[in-house]
C-alpha cells in the first residue's frame, strides 16, 4: 500500500506479524461511542428482555472485535482479515443487535424484498475494487462504508426476524447464495483485484491473489453459516411450531 494511503487508513499503517497483537484501537471517539451506546440502552431499555440484554451485548462485542480488537488493524495488511471484519458486521453483530434495539418493535417485514436487495447492492458496492480503494483512503468513506454495511444489515436481519416463515427462509436462502457468487468470483479471479493490498500481504505468507481467494473462501463458506442456521431454525418452527408441540 503506498505510504500516502496507509497514513489515511483509519486501522493505521499494515502491520507485521510480530506487532499485530500491540495493534489494538484505542481511539477514544470510538471508544466511547460503544460505551455510550450500552449506557443508552440500558437506560433506555429497562424493561428489555434477558434475551434482548444479552444479544445486545453479544452485538456490540462483535463491533468490538471489529474495530477495536487487532483485527481492525490485520484488515489493512489482508483482504482476507477485511471479509472477515464485513462478515462480522453483517452476519453476527448486526442480527443480534436486530434483536435488541427498540426498533424491534417495528414491523419491517413488508419491506423484506426491498432491504434485501438494498443490502445486496450496498455489500456488492464496497466489494467492488475501486469503491474498496477508496474507502480505505478517505477516514470519512471508510465509516460510510462500516456505517452503510451495518445498517442495511441490521434493516434486512429485522424485516427477516419478522417475516412470515417461507418468505424469511426464500430471502435468507437469496442472501447467502449471493455472498457466495461474491465469494466465488473473488476464488475464480484470474489477477488480485483490490489495489490496497497488493503489496501488504507477504509478511503473512501470501500474495494477493491467494489473500484474495482465501477472502472467497471465508465468504463462500463460514459468512453462509448464519445465514444457513437461521433459515433452518425457522423452516423447524415453521415445519413444528410451539403451538403443535403444547398439543
Amino acid at each position: 500500500m503506498p505510504d500516502h494511503i496507509a497514513d489515511l487508513t483509519y486501522c493505521g499503517p499494515p502491520p507485521l506479524p510480530e506487532t499485530l497483537w500491540g495493534r489494538w484501537n484505542a481511539d477514544p471517539v470510538l471508544l466511547t461511542v460503544l460505551a455510550l451506546a450500552i449506557g443508552l440502552f440500558f437506560s433506555l431499555r429497562r424493561e428489555a428482555a434477558p434475551r434482548e440484554r444479552w444479544s445486545f451485548c453479544a452485538g456490540v462485542a462483535g463491533l468490538a472485535i471489529a474495530f477495536v480488537s487487532p483485527l481492525c488493524a490485520l484488515t489493512v495488511a489482508l483482504f482476507s482479515a477485511r471479509v472477515v471484519h464485513h462478515v462480522l458486521l453483517v452476519a453476527v453483530a448486526a442480527p443480534l443487535l436486530a434483536l435488541a434495539l427498540p426498533f424491534a418493535r417495528v414491523r419491517l417485514s413488508a419491506l423484506l424484498t426491498p432491504l434485501l436487495l438494498l443490502h445486496t447492492a450496498v455489500f456488492w458496492l464496497w466489494h467492488a475494487p475501486d469503491a474498496y480503494a477508496l474507502a480505505l483512503s478517505d477516514t470519512a468513506v471508510y465509516w460510510l462504508m462500516q456505517a452503510s454495511l451495518l445498517g442495511t444489515a441490521l434493516l434486512f436481519w429485522r424485516a427477516a426476524f419478522d417475516a412470515a416463515a417461507g418468505r424469511a427462509i426464500t430471502a435468507l436462502v437469496f442472501a447467502t447464495i449471493q455472498m457466495g457468487l461474491l465469494g466465488a468470483l473473488l476464488v475464480f479471479a484470474a489477477r488480485p483485484l483490490y489495489a490496497p493490498h497488493f503489496s501488504t500481504t507477504a509478511p503473512f505468507g501470501l500474495d494477493a491473489l491467494a489473500d484474495q481467494q482465501l477472502a472467497g473462501l471465508i465468504m463462500w463458506v463460514p459468512a453462509a453459516l448464519p445465514y444457513l442456521a437461521v433459515a433452518l431454525v425457522r423452516l423447524l418452527l415453521w415445519l413444528n411450531p410451539p403451538e403443535a408441540r403444547r398439543a
